[in-house]
């Protein structure tokens, strides 16, 4: 499959895209601030491969990109669409054996927060159908952009060519039925005026390593501090006899817990390290703490509890959810701009497909705690919030406001 896109990708050319629908803007601005901005092409290459050897290697580097994806898509996104249709279509789509978006978007969740960006590639047939694979972020070396706006990319180059970027004001149906390939670019912690996000794991590299090193060489001394040695002393009349006696206890050596006994000429003594170590759970305690404070998570969520009570460890959790909250926003953003390119490029096939269908696009909850309060300050509202209406202070809309504002809901444009 993947070879086969590959062919059909190097017979490609990339679309035109359209003029930026502003004010005239300095055409040599943007992009020297994108050079500026991003990092060399070697350094972002160097990144990308320790970020992704961290994340293979290091179980600490796999629980934070872990926690991201969990708490970002839980057990899966709900998507929900009123035109017939069209929600026909996008379970087709969603559940096609070539896509299987169910478990791809975990995938690609991992790789937005590994790499910092994510390239999917758009393949659709004549049908309209579009299949969708993500190109690993290390494969592209360029991204070519117009001279008076770095967010919109023209092209991509990557190591076995290059995709065209997806473009909906020229996307058009090719003579044979079909659509040019191309490819779609979404990045997370990218500076302004950047082409290229930045992972996750960038920060704490360095970190890592240096927690890593200093857990090896917790070990090392561990099993240093096990081992001894027996030191006999005796009075030997020659050299020969005190080899000989060293030669007979190295043949048969005393086993851990056997009994020796010797006469007032021979005496055993045991020699082992002296391996003191006060502070070394401060030193790891302080490394794995810049480690969390670069992932922005509490240090339970790293299998550190601390001394913090339950009460405290809940309170902590509240900085974690909120940068959840915000992930699980962009990836859900994300989804929804991506099956818009899907949808545009069905309707260009098929009228009963409309582009612009609204969708619905809904993740788990972060906190079942946050759940939890909201039902409890609705239940506190509900009767205030009634009597209000009764009396005539409180109109209907208003009232369905409320309501659905304490459940956490949007209230329904319809």
């Amino acid at each position: 499959m993947i070879t086969w896109l590959e062919r059909w990708l190097g017979r490609s050319k990339p679309p035109r895209r359209a003029a930026l629908a502003a004010a005239n803007i300095n055409d040599g601005f943007y992009e020297a601030a994108a050079e500026r901005r991003d990092r060399l092409t070697f350094d972002r290459a160097e990144l990308l491969a320790q970020a992704l050897d961290a994340w293979r290697s290091n179980p600490l580097a796999r629980r934070i990109i872990a926690l991201t994806t969990q708490h970002v898509l839980g057990s899966g996104l709900t998507l929900a669409c009123d035109h017939p249709e069209t929600a026909a279509f996008l379970s087709e789509f969603w559940e096609h054996p070539l896509n299987r978006m169910e478990q791809r978007l975990y995938e690609w969740c991992d790789e937005l927060s590994r790499a910092g960006n994510l390239f999917v590639l758009l393949s659709t047939d004549a049908s309209g159908m579009s299949y969708v694979r993500a190109i690993p972020a290390a494969e592209i070396e360029q991204i070519e952009a117009r001279g008076n706006d770095v967010e919109q990319a023209l092209r991509f180059t990557g190591r076995e060519g290059e995709w065209p970027a997806y473009d909906p004001l020229r996307d058009a149906r090719l003579p044979g039925g079909g659509f040019t390939p191309c490819v779609l670019h979404y990045a997370v912690n990218r500076p302004a005026g950047a082409q290229w996000g930045e992972s996750d794991l960038g920060p704490l590299l360095r970190w890592l390593a240096r927690y890593t090193a200093w857990l090896e060489d917790r070990v090392r001394l561990n099993r240093y501090r096990n081992t001894f040695m027996y030191v006999v002393t005796s009075r030997y009349a020659s050299e020969e006899e005190r080899a000989a006696r060293q030669a007979a206890l190295a043949a048969v050596p005393p086993s851990p817990g056997a009994i020796l006994v010797t006469d007032e000429s021979e005496s055993w003594q045991v020699i082992n390290p002296q391996l003191e170590s006060a502070e070394a759970a401060l030193d790891g305690e302080a490394l794995k703490k810049m480690v969390a404070a670069g992932a922005g998570v509490p240090m339970h969520f790293l299998a550190e509890p601390e001394d913090a009570t339950r009460t405290t460890a809940e309170a902590a959790n509240g900085p974690a959810y909120r940068a959840f909250e915000q992930r699980q926003r962009q990836f859900l953003w994300l989804v929804e701009d991506l099956l818009r390119a899907v949808l545009r490029r069905r309707a260009l096939v098929d009228g009963r497909v409309q582009a612009a269908a609204p969708l619905r696009l809904r993740g788990e909850e972060i906190s079942l705690r946050d759940r939890q309060a909201q039902a409890g300050a609705l239940a506190a509202a509900a009767p205030v919030f009634l009597n209000l209406h009764e009396r005539g202070l409180l109109a209907d809309g208003e009232l369905l406001r409320l309501v659905y504002s304490l459940a956490g809901e949007e209230l329904p444009h319809d």
